[in-house]
């Protein structure tokens, strides 16, 4: 019963910046500031949304964001467990010393690598074009091949000796047995590159020099001006950006947690 009564509180007061964002989105501009805090808006000014999605290209930001978020994740659900299958399962040449590699460049910060990165993409032409938010998807993440493997790690070897046995090849194991195992932890992993592609300012903020091409979360930026900040219209756009995300843990978040827990069962 305490530890319900403690997840409570600590759910509600993660909850409080969303509650207030969520407010901020409702207000007229008197109220944004007003002491002391008002959280319930009188009146409810719901033009804040429809003004928001026409102050910017709102609609051409949303499908540049979604198009992104997309194929990023794709590219990561299809590479990250391949990838992550051939660390825990089969046995090659320097797979050890590939898997501390892999290791070491995960502990890498990402402002290590920013500006080389950078110039390699500039040399290939990428940048200006959402190039560079999508392709290096398709190669990995050090982080998910980290946490998929840990996964295939717990899936007893017997079943894979039992589908040599029946005259299976490797990938038909990796396809048909061991990745539907591995659903879950997959299903996770792409729920966090979607969060993390949804959500990326930086990334854009590099990459992306064409207002046409911009996501979202550059969109933000341009309810700045100098004539000030409009609150309530960013506060809009903002939760229009987080109930996706929202919606999307609603439905997996079961999936979700139990690929989370299973990461971890062998090592």
């Amino acid at each position: 019963m305490l530890a319900h009564v403690c997840l409570i509180a600590a759910s509600v007061f993660f909850l409080i910046p969303f509650i207030w964002m969520l407010s901020t989105s409702l207000k007229p501009r008197t109220q944004i500031f007003s002491f002391p805090p008002e959280w319930i808006p009188s009146p409810f000014k719901w033009s804040n949304y429809t003004e928001a999605m026409s102050y910017i290209p709102f609609f051409t930001y949303l499908n540049n964001t979604v198009l992104i978020t997309v194929l990023s994740t794709l590219g990561v659900v299809l590479s990250c467990p391949i990838v992550a299958y051939s660390f825990a399962k089969l046995r090659w040449r320097g797979r050890n010393v590939l898997f501390m590699i892999t290791l070491a460049v995960m502990m890498i910060p990402g402002q290590v690598t920013m500006m080389p990165l950078f110039m390699l993409f500039n040399k290939l032409g990428w940048v200006g074009t959402p190039m560079p938010l999508i392709i290096p998807a398709f190669f990995g993440v050090p982080f998910y091949i980290f946490l998929l493997r840990q996964f295939f790690m717990g899936l007893p070897d017997s079943l894979m000796d039992a589908a040599r046995i029946d005259g299976a090849g490797e990938f038909r194991i990796y396809t048909q047995i061991m990745l539907p195992l591995a659903r879950s932890a997959v299903l996770s992993v792409g729920l966090f590159q979607f969060m993390a592609s949804w959500t990326d300012f930086i990334g854009p903020l590099l990459y992306l020099t064409n207002e046409v091409s911009y996501t979202l979360s550059l969109g933000l930026q341009q309810f700045q001006s100098q004539k000030g900040s409009e609150w309530g219209l960013m506060m809009a756009v903002s939760t229009m950006m987080t109930v996706p995300v929202i919606i999307l843990f609603f439905f997996l978040q079961k999936t979700f947690i139990q690929g989370i827990t299973f990461t971890g069962i062998k090592g």
